[in-house]
């Protein structure tokens, strides 16, 4: 893989990185050991040889001259994959409960620079003991992160897919059969330049538009919604949920509209019973989630760059009824679908082409205080290949995605579909929200309150 700049939006991630707030997605990988196996034994070798045979994970982050304030991958010449992939033993007690707290402690940790920005943990379960129940002690995960700037979800999941047995041996044929791609050139040439200009000043024509609704969806209170904004203690906690896949769709045909509304609901329902338990007010102005959604193309080749734009759902936790938040919520993503990803306040992301390298890097502090102003969460929908998935012969039983959070904000939720069930992962502020346990069964409820208007 050749030498080339980061794209605008991977160089803003880049920048917006800082300690509390490490700029990286997980996942929470979670399988049954072969039989007559320990768990997780053999799996970092194979981890290791697979994840170094993916071209993007040798690529590492480094500084150019031109353009100023840009950064570029470049295959980084003393790449061990062994620093990237480790074992740790979890504690005794519940397998579950304990790859939930050291996959949230793994996370409140910054990927190292300097290096590719990546890495995953093999977590092996701690010896269940006389009595306990074998599937209890069979099972074993793997914690993967990768930096935003390297992928956004719909991409690492692609590169990530590698590792998995049924896609390697795929990926291996397809590279060996790939052409060289010749280096692409920093520069324009003469015949582009008229091309390139026209180009700018589309962008900047499109630009001033999405700036408009942005300034127009501002929040000029920049507290938000107080259960859902917080500084940042730099810890992080996760919760997992599933749900029956069968379950979402069966409200689907019953209340009209997408799988993904009824999601967006559940999540919206299950913060209405959340703060209620708490004995927070419900707000006046329903809290607003940042949706992404992901512009590239599925032909799109594995090393490009992070392609999103987003949609802003107000979430109608105000509202006692199910099924009237339901209808809001799909109304309000028929609107955004009717505009597009491409316009209205949600595309800001769309913004960071419009700017040069130099902005992303002296700009980063004030962009990424500005996410609280927009939007109070984040809940987003990664897409998982269809077909069944093992790693060295181990099934994957779960895959709980996570999310970054954003200055100032204290939970991000994501969902993944996968063998018929719906698998959500929530990230949160450590000390903002200990009890996100809480906030993770009230997905469960709210899915079965909704239940109620199907047939």
């Amino acid at each position: 893989m050749t030498t080339e700049l980061l794209a605008p939006l991977d160089l803003a991630f880049w920048h917006l990185e800082s300690a509390d707030h490490p700029m990286h997605l997980g996942a929470l990988a979670v399988f049954t050991a072969a039989p007559g196996a320990a768990p997780g034994e053999g799996v970092p070798e194979l981890l290791a040889t697979r994840a170094a045979a993916v071209p993007r994970l040798r690529m590492r982050v480094r500084d150019v001259l031109l353009p100023v304030g840009g950064a570029a991958w470049a295959v980084d010449k003393d790449f061990d994959v062994h620093r990237h992939v480790r074992v740790l033993p979890l504690p005794a007690g519940d397998f579950a409960a304990q790859a939930e707290l050291l996959a949230g402690e793994l996370m409140e940790r910054p990927l190292e620079r300097g290096v590719p920005p990546w890495e995953m943990y093999v977590l092996t379960p701690a010896d269940p003991g006389p009595g306990a129940a074998p599937e209890g002690g069979r099972r074993f995960a793997v914690l993967v992160k990768m930096h935003h700037a390297l992928a956004d979800g719909m991409r690492a999941v692609a590169i990530g897919a590698g590792v998995f047995d049924q896609i390697a041996d795929v990926r291996a044929a397809g590279e060996r059969r790939a052409r060289p791609v010749p280096p692409r050139s920093w520069l324009p040439g003469p015949w582009q330049a008229a091309g390139l200009a026209r180009g700018r000043l589309e962008d900047l024509r499109r630009a001033l538009g999405i700036g408009a609704s942005v300034v127009r969806a501002s929040r000029f209170d920049p507290r938000g919604v107080a259960a859902l904004t917080a500084g940042s203690s730099g810890t992080r906690q996760l919760a997992t949920a599933v749900l029956d896949l069968t379950d979402v769709q069966l409200v689907r045909r019953a209340a009209g509209g997408s799988a993904n509304d009824v999601l967006l609901a559940t999540v919206a329902g299950a913060l209405r019973r959340w703060m209620l338990e708490r004995g927070e007010p419900l707000p006046a102005a329903p809290p607003r989630a940042l949706v992404p959604v992901s512009r590239r193309r599925p032909d799109s080749p594995p090393g490009s760059a992070n392609e999103l734009s987003a949609y802003l759902l107000g979430l109608p936790v105000a509202e006692a009824d199910a099924r009237a938040r339901l209808d809001a919520v799909r109304g309000a993503m028929d609107r955004n679908k009717s505009e597009g990803p491409a316009r209205g306040a949600g595309a800001f992301a769309l913004l960071a082409d419009a700017l040069p390298p130099l902005a992303h890097r002296l700009g980063a502090p004030l962009a990424g205080s500005a996410a609280r102003v927009l939007f109070d969460i984040l809940v987003t929908s990664v897409p998982l290949p269809r077909s069944t998935l093992s790693l060295g012969g181990c099934p994957l039983r779960a895959l709980y995605p996570m999310a970054p959070l954003a200055r100032g904000q204290s939970l991000a939720i994501a969902l993944s579909s996968y063998g018929g069930r719906v698998y959500v992962g929530l990230v949160a502020d450590g000390k903002a929200v200990p009890d996100l346990a809480r906030l993770a069964r009230g997905m469960n409820e709210e899915l079965d309150e909704l239940l109620r208007i199907a047939p």
